[in-house]
């Protein structure tokens, strides 16, 4: 037996000597040696700073498992996931490093501002105050340091603030700590709390969606984005969104239950425009679920009257535009539509009042929509848009010989059919009033 034993050990033996000599590891698997890894180093170097992040990954990969004692290997890989925005990955890295190098400075600064970022402020000042010990001079850990410290009372006054529900007094607060701590889901959380208590919907659905990356398995944001959609009217988002919440765990009683009553409105909708779109004579209104949000009754009127002011259905068409405007009375489309009716039912020359009320009705839309109104250059191109459509039906709705044109199946805004027609009006679709910045234009509606 023993000397089976001491076979045994000799064999071993031989077949380690045997792997180094052929420059192997005992699992098989070649051994990189310096060279080779310096190699990986170099190449990484030089694919990092081509920004092919994800070709110089592999060979920080390959330079890690050829010398995993090498602490800049793992503080270069480190680097090029930061680079790839995954900083979830480096920090295992960047501790790695520090592991096989207390006195890497570099590292520890690196590791410190992703604490930071991700409002660990605890662990940053930790960082930041070893950097100091080492290197009191060091001015990035000075300011670091303080900003950390800063956070922290920041958290406090934010959260004062919003005990006391003073939720405007609670943003102010929260806009400084997500700047300084971008990557803390539960700041953007409570400034999402507070944009909902103002009414500023859309704010709340901007702060959630990073949380979804933030947090792992973050469902509870994915349903909460969901419902905000829902309530604004955006069923396609809602169902992405809720989609989301399914995929990580399909058997979510909160978001199955939400999923299948966004679905069946979301088919409901579809439908009604598909109806839109094959110009059926009438739709029969099965939105039950719409009841509960105001903006799908607002919606489902519209598809319907527009549907109807399509059909020969007058009086059905002026009865559903007209509730459609009671519920919306600044509804360009709907306004449109019904016009379109009183114009086919000869009903706008017999009544004076519906042209007197076209035109006030226009009157508003165009003060509201005049982009003098509005800031930014996105808003004002919008307006513009919607400036010209509502003049440009304004034209149309009070001038009886472009009814006419109407009645007789013609656009009386087509360029081709006013060429010789000896008509003198430039109308909205061939002239921007806003191009030129030669004069200010707005249109007379008395």
């Amino acid at each position: 037996m023993e000397r089976a034993r001491r076979g045994v050990s000799g064999v071993l033996s031989s077949l380690s000597l045997l792997c180094v000599f052929l420059d192997l590891r005992l699992d098989g698997s070649l051994a990189a040696g310096p060279a080779e890894v310096e190699s990986h180093l170099e190449m990484g170097r030089k694919l990092l700073a081509a920004g092919q992040l994800a070709e110089a990954l592999s060979h920080y990969h390959a330079a890690v498992d050829g010398d995993p004692k090498n602490y800049l290997t793992y503080y270069k890989r480190a680097t090029v996931y930061l680079a790839m925005g995954k900083f979830k990955l480096a920090l295992p890295d960047l501790s790695k490093a520090i592991e096989l190098k207390p006195d890497f400075l570099t590292a520890r600064l690196q590791r410190g501002n992703i604490f930071l970022k991700q409002g660990d402020t605890n662990e940053a000042k930790e960082d930041f105050q070893s950097v100091l010990a080492s290197s009191p001079s060091n001015e990035e850990a000075k300011s670091q340091l303080e900003r950390a410290q800063e956070v922290e009372i920041l958290r406090d006054a934010a959260w004062g603030t919003y005990n006391q529900e003073d939720y405007v007094g609670a943003v102010s607060w929260l806009d400084r700590v997500v700047e300084y701590s971008p990557w803390d889901p539960s700041m953007r959380e409570l400034r999402s709390e507070c944009y909902l208590h103002n009414g500023e919907v859309m704010k709340a659905i901007q702060d959630l969606k990073p949380t979804t990356k933030l947090r792992n398995d973050n469902r509870a944001a994915y349903l909460k984005l969901s419902t905000l959609y829902f309530i604004m009217g955006d069923h396609e988002e809602s169902l992405s969104h809720v989609r989301e919440c399914l995929k990580l765990d399909q058997d979510n009683k909160d978001c199955h239950t939400h999923y299948k009553h966004v679905k069946k409105l979301s088919q409901q909708l579809e439908a009604a425009e598909e109806m839109i779109r094959s110009r059926h004579r009438e739709i029969r209104s099965r939105n039950k679920d719409e009841q509960e949000v105001e903006i799908y009754r607002k919606r489902a009127k519209e598809r319907i009257c527009h549907c109807l002011s399509k059909s020969q259905h007058v009086d059905a068409a002026i009865k559903v535009c007209t509730e459609a405007l009671h519920r919306d009375p600044h509804n360009s489309q709907v306004l449109k539509d019904r016009a379109e009716v009183y114009i086919l039912n000869e009903e706008y020359e017999k009544e004076n009042a519906n042209k007197q009320e076209v035109i006030k009705a226009y009157r508003k839309l165009a003060q509201q929509w005049h982009p003098d109104n509005f800031q930014s250059e996105e808003d004002k191109k919008e307006a513009e848009k919607k400036f010209i459509d509502i003049a440009a039906a304004k034209e149309v709705l009070t001038d009886p010989e472009m009814r006419q044109k109407v009645d007789a199946g013609e656009d009386p805004l087509d360029p081709e059919n006013q060429q010789g027609s000896g008509h003198h009006q430039q109308w909205p679709f061939e002239f921007n009033p806003f191009s030129s910045g030669n004069f200010h234009f707005k249109f007379n509606f008395n």
